[in-house]
């Protein structure tokens, strides 16, 4: 199953049977405090700067997400939705629990848009569904609800279905739903992993749909993060995720290893294209 965004000229794909896909996580001022801060100031540049080492990263798309203490981030959003649409060919990711700010950003983002997210309670799905609708956009939608985020992989395979149950009635097909099984962090539940590999599991097998995981929150409050964070990656692609919310400076070279692996890059032309372009320039 295919999930097409697009941006001006440019085309992301996210395929049950393609490669895997980078979200650029990087423009989100949660635990950014330069990002925070730089967005209070109204300074945009720092977003520019970010939006440009994630695409030249490899970013398939950039997730794009304004929530700052004390910002009118209807505002902020269209401002910044604006200069990335303008200086960046990349498909967007709209992420703001605000159906308002998510409102008055869509139409700016030129081609099909991403909305980060929806979820399984009655006021989001009535609120962000409509807009995903009007829009023409795809959506992401968590497996949580009014009740939280369940502890079992059948407690969330079942708001998944809810979801694309509920897209489905207004005319918003399978394709245009990603699911997130949502990832807790492991420091805090030996479980919390296997848990959300099962669900991916489970979506994939019962749905086809694509499947997307926000990678670092499995690692927090652990050290060598990133090794943690690589080894669930490779476990979540292999359990059947399709794309994640990640950071691609660090871990796009490993995702493309991980797709040469299982099969999906051809003479390892991908994995050997991105090599040659970002290896380290030797000195001398």
């Amino acid at each position: 199953m295919k999930t097409e965004l697009t941006s001006k000229t440019k085309k992301a794909v996210l395929d049950t049977e393609g490669p895997f896909a980078v979200i650029g996580e990087k423009i989100n001022p949660t635990g950014r405090k330069k990002l925070a801060a730089a967005l209070q100031a109204g300074n945009l540049d720092y977003v520019r700067e970010l939006a440009s080492k994630q695409v030249e990263a490899g970013a398939d798309l950039l997730d794009v997400n304004v929530g700052v203490p004390g910002v009118d981030d209807v505002a902020l959003i269209q401002q910044v939705v604006t200069l990335l649409a303008e200086e960046f060919d990349v498909p967007l990711c709209l992420d703001s629990p605000n159906p308002a700010a998510l409102a008055a950003a869509l139409p700016l983002c030129p081609g099909r848009t991403l909305v980060n997210s929806v979820n399984g309670e009655e006021k989001s799905l009535n609120a962000v569904l409509p807009l995903v609708k009007d829009h023409g956009a795809a959506v992401i939608g968590l497996t949580m609800d009014d009740n939280g985020i369940p502890n079992d992989a059948e407690g969330r395979l079942a708001i998944a279905e809810k979801i694309i149950s509920r897209a489905a009635k207004l005319g918003i097909p399978a394709d245009d739903i990603v699911i997130d099984p949502l990832v807790l962090t492991v420091g805090a539940d030996p479980r919390a992993s296997s848990v959300t590999l099962q669900t991916i599991e489970m979506v994939h097998r019962e749905f086809g749909v694509n499947v997307n995981i926000g990678a670092s929150n499995v690692s927090f409050g652990l050290p060598e993060r990133d090794v943690v964070n690589l080894a669930f990656l490779s476990m979540a692609i292999y359990a059947g995720a399709t794309c994640a919310i990640t950071d691609p400076m660090k871990y796009s070279l490993h995702m493309r290893a991980t797709d040469l692996l299982r099969g999906r890059d051809a003479n390892a032309m991908r994995y050997l294209k991105y090599y040659r372009a970002h290896a380290p320039k030797e000195n001398g």
